[in-house]
């Protein structure tokens, strides 16, 4: 059965499963790429435009697509599928009806449960560790179309953000495989949600990467590994001043030290230890506004 697609992203998913398209031999029209000069709010920006052109696809950049003129190609060339990864920018009716056979989206969670915004983030703070993707119809709700399928990931309690991206990457292509090869034969078969089981997840900002120090240090712990890069990361003031950014850490006893929750307990060369209520904090990995010297008996707090 001879189908083709279209695909729209601006992050490593969305390379993926342009790469899987081709691996499976299924014509891709064109791909819709965001523009790197509107990328700086997209964590992990991969400028899947560049992969297009090695492979001798036709490519554009954009900034919004839901543009009038990025619209009106996408309905002149009116793919069987139209694939909208990676991205945070909604797709409107126009786009959704321009695919023959429908718009296809990622999602790193099981749907129906964590629909919504910062999911792999999400996931490390609630501490889930047995995680699935999934390939969808888009419609016009929220991450709300029927699924197409599902692949596990795991979520190791000590893997950072970059840890779980490799995971899920894993998972992506895996599901692609599965499911391109159901899309050739014409044999897909989309499951309509329960939309009793659905829950969603709230919009993220880099602000929400400050550390309250009177949290658990469990919960400080997943923080830091949820926004460690490609997010924008943990942080704290050093003395309420200077931003101080956590990349990595490690979770400490604390049978030594008494002082207050953000304070510096101790300091060696390449890491220092921040008391926490319920332990000690071993940062190993940080920056620091011009390059601030870390001192023991000073404090990490809100700013101010």
């Amino acid at each position: 059965m001879r189908i083709d697609a279209i695909v729209i992203g601006s992050v490593v998913s969305s390379r993926i499963v342009l790469e899987e398209l081709i691996r499976a031999g299924i014509p891709v029209l064109k791909v819709f790429s965001l523009d790197e000069q509107y990328s700086g709010n997209v964590s992990g920006y991969d400028p899947i435009h560049k992969t297009a052109e090695q492979h001798g696809i036709p490519a554009s950049t954009f900034q919004k697509i839901n543009d009038p003129a990025c619209v009106e190609e996408l309905e002149r060339l009116s793919a069987d599928y139209i694939f909208v990864v990676g991205l945070s920018q909604i797709a409107g009716s126009r786009i959704i009806r321009a695919a023959k056979k429908g718009v296809i989206g990622f999602h790193p969670t099981a749907l129906p449960r964590y629909r919504g915004r910062a999911a792999m983030v999400w996931q490390v703070l609630l501490g889930v560790t047995d995680a699935k993707c999934t390939l969808f119809f888009i419609d016009e709700g929220m991450d709300s179309g029927p699924i197409l399928g599902q692949e596990p990931y795991r979520i190791g309690e000590e893997d950072y953000a970059s840890d779980i991206e490799k995971s899920l990457c894993s998972a992506l292509r895996k599901l692609c495989r599965r499911v391109f090869g159901e899309m050739k034969a014409g044999a897909l078969h989309p499951e309509e949600q329960d939309e009793s089981q659905a829950t969603y997840l709230l919009k993220r900002t880099p602000e929400d990467g400050e550390i309250d120090w009177g949290q658990p240090i469990e919960h400080i712990y997943r923080l830091i590994r949820g926004t460690s890069r490609p997010y924008p990361g943990a942080f704290s003031y050093y003395d309420g001043k200077e931003k101080l950014i956590i990349w990595h850490a490690g979770r400490m006893e604390n049978t030594r030290y008494i002082g207050r929750p953000g304070q510096i307990a101790e300091v060696r060369e390449r890491s220092f230890d921040v008391l926490c209520k319920d332990g000690l904090l071993r940062v190993d990995e940080y920056e620091t506004e011009g390059g601030r010297r870390i001192v023991a008996g000073h404090r990490l707090k809100a700013k101010g």
